[in-house]
């Protein structure tokens, strides 16, 4: 399966990486890195939009061929996203660390560091990098969560925990995790399917940031997830695959930022 082959390269990586780079040397650089207010940039009157950094994905391969991370993010700076999420897994997603360093040094708004966490480590990690915020996916980390989710604060930085079951969402929820992340596309069949955050939503109470993730392609998409009082949904795909068409981007997001919550 898909995500049992992501963790178990994951785990070689992250114990490959402990080996190199001590984490004391990573303390270090974590306290030279700014915090930008990743959670204050979703709360906003109308729905919040996240921008992807994303060059491919295990379901679609490769997504754009000609893939420039710094273009992207010129770009994302100069449209009305709210905050950025940049993919830095390797080797399903083609994404890397250096990504997200040079994103985040291009742009002004909040960037999320989107990858399998799995290890504490890597949450240092994250802010060294340059990180406002990380993702934990409540899936994986299953008696773990609240753990990882408290270091994280401690750190200064965000988590959006990702959920994609009624279960998930409790087990979030009981460990305190302020924004929800409702991924649409399922970890271990990767069918993606939009009712998923309509199932969810409904128990999460208001006063928790909740994001719509993944299969969000057209404006009809983004009307019935307004009706569903979600705060703000992330699109990667489409995105990339639209990047260089500018006026439709913005058209766009023009639209979802005329609907009103």
């Amino acid at each position: 399966m898909i995500l049992e082959d992501i963790l178990a390269h994951k785990k070689k990586q992250v114990e490959e990486e402990k080996r190199m780079i001590p984490i004391k040397k990573l303390m270090e650089a974590c306290d030279l890195q700014p915090i930008r207010d990743f959670k204050k940039a979703l709360c906003t009157d109308t729905m919040a939009i996240i921008g992807e950094v994303k060059k491919a994905s295990p379901s679609k391969g490769i997504i754009v061929e000609t893939f420039n991370h710094r273009q992207i993010a010129s770009i994302y700076e100069e449209i009305p996203v709210d905050a950025l999420s940049v993919l830095t897994e390797t080797q399903f997603f083609k994404g890397c660390d250096e990504y997200l360093t040079e994103v985040k040094a291009l742009v002004s708004k909040p960037v999320l560091r989107k990858d399998f966490i799995i290890d504490e480590f890597q949450l240092y990690q994250a802010k060294a990098i340059g990180a406002d915020a990380v993702l934990l996916i409540s899936s994986i980390l299953k008696g773990k969560l609240k753990d990882f989710y408290v270091l994280t604060k401690n750190l200064g930085l965000a988590c959006v925990t990702e959920v994609h079951t009624r279960e998930e969402a409790e087990e979030a929820l009981e460990a305190g995790c302020d924004i929800i992340g409702i991924n649409n596309r399922n970890l271990k069949t990767f069918e993606v399917d939009l009712k998923t955050t309509e199932d969810i939503r409904r128990y999460i109470p208001k006063g928790i940031v909740t994001i719509s993730e993944s299969g969000i392609k057209a404006s009809d998409d983004i009307k019935y997830l307004s009706s569903l009082d979600i705060d703000a949904v992330l699109i990667g795909e489409t995105f990339m695959r639209y990047m260089n068409e500018g006026r439709s981007i913005i058209e766009f997001i023009n639209f979802s930022k005329g609907l009103h919550r």
